[in-house]
């Protein structure tokens, strides 16, 4: 069970928090003064619920605003008094950012009830996350990502190259960040490059550097993004569109660990780990002829592979809670969430541009929506069909219905009759009328 704890934030009226202490006792109440107070204890634990006892109308507006606004997924309820809500910025304030409120004098019953409701709804409406589970950058608790987790961990422990092969947007570069992070190299740079957004008439000099003067415009030394890696990871993002006379530069720099500037004649010795990563098969790659495959081997020593979407959607409501909260600077201050609408038509939905498919729906419904949840349409999903035995079986219900009561109203309402009527056993008839919560 999870304990009911409460963040109460009282400046002056601690009082009245020890008689709510009374009327709470199961609850582990923790009582701050300010907003500073409060921040902390908030980075320390984590709390479903608050209270605000004479915030509202007793602190700056905007102070009280910006604190709420930056902790806006808590269930807030408020104490104030009664004039205090006749000015309209407090008023919008109580409308936007608390789930209910309370005026003085302050009934510490009525408000324990207030408090436990909020309590019961926040946990409604909580991520599930499976037991068990350690937080991570890589997000979800399904089989796939624990998997995924597990590899990461493991290839991290070694130097060895590694491959990371996933669909388009499915979080490749956050693998290779998760991998450098649990690294030993973790203190260095991880530099990452995108082999396929670089000109080809520049991926040279970009990759290696150059010496000043080895073309004209290069009036000084450029250290090259391989170099500039030193001591740390070089992230290869699309290695299969890197060109194939760049191939071969790269396999001699995996296999002497050194590069040649461009117009320079000396080998500069550099010590990275490299990361790799495509969405292309680059085993196909290597058959057509368009990757060579002595680099392939060299870079695929430790392959590990990201699951697209469709193989996490267990962890598609935690997903779209994290993106919530990550971008909730862009978002109204009454959006609390996603209805139960709109989170059956993201797990409906295939999302062939995996995770950046659904920041992006995401981001775009925070903008887009207008009340207090996020439905379908702001996502620009579908609300999915209930599927077709659900279909039958209301049919079905809805027919049994209509002909007791037809058979009820023939009969005068004796059941024993409709009983007959129906060639069933009165039992069974009194089982049908409480099944469709009728009475003769």
């Amino acid at each position: 069970m999870i304990p009911r704890r409460l963040l109460c934030i009282s400046p002056d009226d601690l009082v009245a928090v020890d008689l709510l202490r009374a009327d709470m006792p199961d609850w582990q109440i923790r009582t701050v003064r300010s907003f500073d107070e409060a921040r902390s204890e908030l980075r320390q634990e984590a709390y479903l619920v608050g209270l605000l006892l004479q915030v509202i109308g007793g602190r700056p507006h905007l102070e009280v605003e910006r604190f709420l606004r930056e902790y806006s997924h808590i269930h807030w309820v408020g104490v104030a008094k009664t004039d205090t809500l006749a000015a309209p910025a407090w008023r919008d304030l109580v409308a936007d950012y608390l789930c209910d409120y309370h005026t003085l004098p302050l009934d510490t019953r009525r408000l324990a009830h207030t408090l436990g409701h909020s309590h019961g709804h926040a946990l409604l409406r909580r991520p599930r996350a499976r037991p068990g589970t350690a937080p991570s950058s890589l997000i979800g608790s399904c089989d796939a990502m624990l998997r995924l987790r597990s590899q990461v961990e493991r290839v991290a422990k070694v130097d060895a190259p590694v491959l990371i092969w996933g669909e388009s947007g499915s979080g490749k570069e956050l693998t290779a960040q998760a991998i450098h992070r649990q690294s030993l190299r973790s203190t260095g740079p991880l530099v990452p490059i995108n082999c396929g957004a670089i000109a080809p008439n520049l991926i040279h000099s970009e990759l290696f550097g150059y010496e000043r003067g080895a073309f004209t415009g290069a009036a000084r030394d450029k250290v090259g993004l391989i170099e500039s890696a030193n001591g740390g990871t070089l992230f290869l993002d699309e290695i299969g569109d890197l060109p194939k006379d760049l191939q071969a530069n790269l396999l001699r720099f995996l296999q002497d660990k050194t590069i040649i500037r461009l117009g320079a004649t000396r080998a500069i010795p550099v010590d990275v780990r490299v990361i790799s990563a495509s969405h292309v098969d680059l085993q196909q790659a290597v058959a057509r002829g368009d990757f060579r495959e002595d680099l392939y081997y060299r870079l695929s020593v430790l392959p590990v592979t990201v699951p697209s979407l469709r193989e996490r959607r267990e962890d598609l409501v935690e997903l779209a809670e994290h993106f919530f909260q990550l971008h909730s600077a862009d978002k109204s201050p009454r959006l609390k969430g996603f209805s139960s609408k709109a989170l059956a038509a993201i797990a409906a939905h295939d999302w062939p541009g995996n995770v950046r498919e659904l920041i992006n729906r995401v981001r775009r419904a925070l903008v887009m929506a207008d009340g207090k949840w996020i439905e379908p349409d702001d996502l620009d999903l579908v609300v999915p069909s209930p599927p077709i035995e659900a279909v039958l079986d209301d049919a079905r219900c809805s027919s049994e219905r209509l002909a007791i009561r037809a058979c009820l109203d023939r009969t005068g309402q004796n059941v024993s009759r409709a009983a007959r009527d129906l060639g069933v056993s009165r039992t069974t008839m009194y089982r049908l009328l409480a099944k469709h919560g009728m009475r003769p």
